[in-house]
């Protein structure tokens, strides 16, 4: 009787130990965090960092000196890292839209339909109005013939409205651009009327549209050489570090020496409103990662210099937040 009375006394000691020793563990390990896989697929979309939220407000800010319509679309495209402000709002292009007519032609290139050493016979009648720009109807006032190389570079590295539309002739008009930017999966840019047609009624403008997103989607594309080949990629990406419009924009407040892959898009002022002052680009961080940034300044009465500095200041500040 008495062993029997020991052995329930030490039974019960032990399980109060083990209780205790249970407890304790609990405490002392911590409960796993979920992955942020795993939250998106709990909550339908990853958490936002409260670092973004900052970001987001600094950004609404420097666009309301402009007074207008503004679209911002940046994204980091190694870590996914994004902000953006009326990201699905369509804004007029203006000469934005000569890098998809620019890609579209690479595309034919790449197919073998045209060849980068072709020559093209620019005419009179390809000229744009005399209030648009074309360094090719200045310089060459009868017409000249030029290659397929030299085209792109005037359209791209010198926004020239003349070249732009031999181009799009070349790719096949703007059908055969659609088509190109259908098979991307870019349903939200829209490429439909000639520089010349632009100048001839502004409202037309409003027709040639993107959403930030969508410009995005372009300059991803172009980056990862979607249906381009690598030497027709690094041709487009050449000429656009080389482009002269817009110093003061994506450009304007990054360090000297930032390789800025980009293409603007200016429109005319009418009644004291600019309905484009557009800026998009490939920025070089310098930790070696890629910044892909939209931003579209529409219908607005500011200044043209408060225009481009709203552009400028949205990418620096992009620019202080991911190039760490």
């Amino acid at each position: 009787m008495r062993t029997m009375l020991l052995i329930c006394v030490w039974l019960l000691i032990s399980l109060t130990r083990v209780c205790e020793f249970g407890a304790n563990t609990s405490k002392d390990i911590p409960t796993p965090r979920p992955t942020a896989a795993q939250a998106t697929e709990a909550h339908g979309q990853p958490s936002q960092k409260p670092d973004d939220s900052e970001l987001q407000k600094q950004i609404e800010q420097i666009a309301s000196a402009a007074q207008g319509h503004v679209g911002v679309s940046a994204l980091v495209l190694e870590t996914g890292e994004s902000v953006s402000l009326n990201p699905r709002d369509h804004f007029p292009m203006q000469s934005v839209y000569k890098l998809p007519i620019s890609m579209a032609v690479m595309k034919q290139v790449d197919a073998g339909k045209l060849k980068l050493d072709q020559r093209v016979r620019v005419t009179k009648s390809d000229f744009v109005s005399s209030g648009q720009h074309s360094p090719i109807r200045d310089q060459h006032p009868n017409g000249v013939e030029l290659t397929v190389t030299e085209l792109l570079r005037f359209a791209i590295a010198e926004s020239d409205g003349t070249a732009s539309d031999v181009l799009m002739k070349l790719a096949g008009g703007p059908a055969a651009i659609s088509l190109y930017l259908s098979d991307l999966k870019i349903n939200d840019l829209v490429v439909l009327n000639t520089e010349k047609e632009l100048g001839q009624d502004h409202t037309v403008q409003y027709r040639n549209w993107s959403t930030p997103e969508g410009a995005v989607a372009l300059l991803r594309a172009l980056h990862e050489h979607r249906r381009l080949s690598e030497t027709s990629q690094a041709l487009l990406l050449k000429l656009m570090i080389e482009s002269t419009p817009g110093a003061n924009r994506l450009k304007g407040l990054l360090p000297a020496g930032t390789v800025v892959a980009h293409k603007t898009g200016t429109s005319g002022t009418d009644n004291g409103v600019t309905a484009a002052t557009n800026d998009i680009g490939i920025i070089n961080l310098p930790n070696e990662r890629h910044l892909v940034i939209v931003v579209f300044v529409s219908d607005s009465p500011a200044s043209a210099e408060t225009r481009e500095a709203v552009i400028a200041k949205v990418a620096r500040a992009v620019w202080d937040k991911w190039s760490r």
